[in-house]
């Protein structure tokens, strides 16, 4: 086997970049290992880890990216494989915001780019009891882990709706359950404390680790602080969802509906269980705690990855 993998998923976005990918890794010498499902492509990456790979490389959107680190996480290994993204998804935010611009410098910056330890978010679903301690299971997010509206809307967007429209179709899949989404009832808490940070009925929760939120002009995040994002919304303003901008007018850092914290870790209890998006993948749960693991990947970054962005609440 060689020492660098390609993990890649042939279904991603529109095919094109992918079937890029595969020639220019084949000329390369990477080991390439195509999947044909999420499970695969999580199994693909345990078993290289395991077998010794030292470079583990995804090609594919999001939620492939997050099914091969789960993989090399599985195998114990994220202390010792160096990790990297080729963008060919319908969503590439966490490329984007490592400074990934397209396939041929995915490949430069896995070879030769700089390596930074960046942090993971770690979620465990509970039974709602000591404080979140017990009977828990665990998934992993790299951008972010959202509830509520745009949550239960991108359950609903069809993998053609993906290639006709690209990112679009998470937008317009909003805009059509905008006016029928009843609201969230929500406990939020910050790590240990007993009494919640925030409580009442929330639109939206919004989790982040790679990335920033509308409203803060969907920056890279801080993702070596050891610190989640987080956005309550709670009710949506008077809006016209459908014209340019509507987003970050809805979480503009001003806004009296929202509350943001900064914190290593999150506890959350839902009246009843609701869809999280994981990077893309839903899960329905009911309570969770979310945890943010420092440094805990060691990831290629291209030339426009800032370690430390400036911090819009320190302005």
């Amino acid at each position: 086997m060689s020492r660098r993998v390609l993990v890649r998923n042939p279904e991603s976005g529109d095919g094109r970049q992918s079937e890029r990918a595969r020639d220019v890794a084949e000329s390369r010498g990477y080991d390439l290992r195509n999947s044909a499902d999420g499970d695969e492509a999580r199994t693909l990456a345990r078993d290289a880890a395991a077998a010794g790979a030292t470079t583990i490389v995804a090609c594919g959107g999001d939620g492939t990216l997050n099914r091969v680190v789960r993989g090399v996480d599985e195998a114990g290994k994220l202390d010792d494989v160096r990790l990297g993204v080729v963008p060919a998804g319908t969503g590439n935010d966490f490329a984007d915001n490592v400074g990934i611009r397209d396939v041929e410098h995915a490949f430069e910056v896995v070879e030769s780019g700089e390596e930074r330890r960046i942090d993971l978010g770690s979620v465990r679903w509970t039974d709602g009891s000591s404080g979140g301690d017990s009977g828990a299971a665990s998934n992993l997010f790299l951008n972010s882990c959202v509830c509520g509206l745009t949550a239960e809307a991108s359950a609903r967007t069809t993998p053609e709706a993906k290639r006709r429209f690209g990112v679009l179709a998470y937008v317009l899949s909003t805009l059509q359950r905008t006016r029928s989404f009843e609201g969230l009832e929500l406990d939020v808490r910050a790590g240990s404390d007993r009494e919640p940070a925030w409580s009442g009925q929330a639109l939206m929760l919004l989790v982040g680790n790679g990335r920033r939120f509308p409203g803060e002009g969907m920056q890279q995040a801080n993702m070596e602080d050891g610190l989640l994002n987080v956005v309550v919304v709670e009710h949506a303003p008077a809006l016209d969802y459908l014209t340019s901008g509507a987003a970050d007018a809805l979480l503009r850092r001003d806004a009296s509906h929202l509350t943001r914290l900064k914190v290593p870790r999150l506890v959350v209890d839902a009246a009843t269980p609701r869809q999280f998006s994981l990077d893309g993948e839903m899960v329905e749960e009911r309570h969770l705690v979310a945890d943010c693991r420092p440094g805990a990947m060691r990831f290629a970054v291209g030339e426009t990855y800032d370690p430390s962005p400036s911090d819009p609440d320190a302005e």
